[in-house]
C-alpha cells in the first residue's frame, strides 16, 4: 500500500509492506515524486498490463 500526503512544498509518501513494514519518502516536488515512481514500477518489467501500468502512473500524476 502506498499513501501520499502533500504537506505545503512537500510530498511525503509512505510504503507499507507486510514484509519491510513502513518507509517513508519525501520529495521536494511533484518531478522527483515521479522519477521515484517511474524508478520503482518501471515499464519494461512491470508484472501486468500496460493499462495497469498507466493507471499507477496516472494516479501519481493527480498527487
Amino acid at each position: 500500500m502506498i499513501n501520499v500526503e502533500v504537506q505545503g512544498t512537500k510530498i511525503v509518501l509512505t510504503e507499507i509492506t507486510d514484509q519491510w513494514g513502513e518507509e517513508c519518502h519525501t520529495f521536494i516536488g511533484r518531478p522527483a515524486m515521479m522519477q521515484w515512481a517511474t524508478e520503482k514500477f518501471p515499464k519494461d518489467s512491470f508484472e501486468g498490463t500496460e493499462e495497469e501500468w498507466q493507471a499507477i502512473m496516472d494516479a501519481f500524476k493527480q498527487v
